[in-house]
């Protein structure tokens, strides 16, 4: 190969050097790869159907005070990893104003699958415009939206919330018969997040369904369903209205404790009222490890079911989903819903799914 010569001037001394073409160029390719250090390499479109290379942006309603949001993400972050995929997460910090301009952050960085925690069901109508608008698939988890965006979505992942209810229902009527027998009459009492909160009316239903169930072979049983109270999902929050209603109700025999997060309150509400005990059952949602370490260490004590919806297996799915629909594959989420399977944890089977390690029970072949 001919190298032509360049011929230069040292101004410093007077003297010629000579230096080649193709060392000017090897030079410049040094330059260039220095100032792209910590750039991805390109990646080949055909490896982004399996996940590999795939840049999934995650809008997160919220992070911080929640180990449940914070599981879920893990769920996704190291499906992700598994999968050789990039997650972006953006925190909206409960703001819907925020996560709408997050989801234009996204949109900006040229992701291409955006999975959506909603703040808001129907608060996040303009980003679920604006991805369609973009063509970008959007998998919601977690937050149900409204039914007027269902169609922007390509899939919904979350645990069919009046199915696992009714695991815990189940649980505790059938606890109830053993423990006050075949005929009376048993006060119950829900306690869920806030008002018109959609979350607290299902997962109310489904126990009801599980109790029920159980309950139609015991006619001369008689329920009383005293009316809904509200802890907000928080513990402090969840004190005073449990306490309220055992103090005004002390033969109070049943409560659903619809978020395992509230389960200190609850349980230091009953005390105050002085019906914490074995006068007592408590049905619980959510599989919060805290709960799974009550029953384990107090197996006889009032909590005797946490129905699991599990966080991290949800995270997992979501971005499972989020390949699919960069493959617009729509068998994998057949109806636009993808429901995770849930179990129930009861004292029985504490010791199985407890793990100190982890803030939520996880399907045992995610464990």
């Amino acid at each position: 190969m001919k190298i032509r010569k360049i011929r230069m001037h040292d101004t410093g001394s007077g003297r010629k050097r000579t230096v080649s073409t193709v060392s000017l160029v090897l030079i410049m390719i040094v330059i260039l790869a220095g100032c792209g250090r910590g750039a991805t390499a390109a990646i080949d479109p055909a490896d982004k159907v399996t996940g590999k290379g795939l840049v999934i942006g995650w809008s997160q309603r919220s992070l911080a005070g929640s180990d449940w949001y914070k599981t879920l993400v893990s769920g996704g972050q190291q499906e992700s990893s598994r999968l050789g995929a990039q997650l972006d997460v953006l925190d909206a910090n409960q703001s819907t104003i925020q996560q709408i301009q997050d989801v234009r952050t996204l949109i900006s960085k040229n992701v291409d699958v955006v999975v959506l925690n909603a703040n808001d069901p129907l608060g996040v109508a303009s980003a679920i415009k604006d991805l369609n608008a973009a063509g970008i698939p959007v998998v919601a988890v977690n937050s149900n939206l409204d039914p007027k965006l269902i169609s922007g979505l390509h899939c919904y992942v979350a645990e069919d919330q009046v199915a696992t209810g009714a695991l815990a229902g189940r649980e505790i009527a059938k606890k109830a018969i053993a423990k006050y027998g075949e005929s009376g009459t048993i006060k119950l009492v829900g306690l869920g997040g806030f008002p018109g909160d959609v979350l607290s009316e299902l997962r109310y239903r489904g126990f009801l369904k599980g109790y029920r169930a159980v309950m139609a072979d015991y006619p001369k049983v008689h329920t009383v369903e005293l009316p809904f109270r509200y802890g907000h999902w928080l513990p402090d929050q969840a004190l005073a209205p449990i306490r309220d209603v055992a103090t005004a109700n002390p033969d109070l025999k049943i409560v659903y404790n619809e978020s395992d997060v509230m389960q200190a309150g609850v349980r230091r509400g009953l005390q105050e009222a002085g019906l914490w005990g074995d006068k007592l059952l408590e049905g619980s949602y959510d599989g919060g490890m805290n709960a799974v370490g009550e029953m384990r260490s107090q197996p006889d004590g009032p909590l005797q079911a946490t129905a699991s919806n599990q966080p991290y297996d949800q995270g997992v799915a979501a971005i499972r989903m989020a390949v699919a629909a960069y493959n617009g594959d729509r068998s994998a989420c057949p109806g636009r819903t993808k429901y995770i399977p849930t179990t129930v944890v009861t004292p029985d089977n504490a010791d199985q799914y407890y793990d100190p390690r982890e803030t939520h029970v996880r399907a045992k072949e995610q464990r």
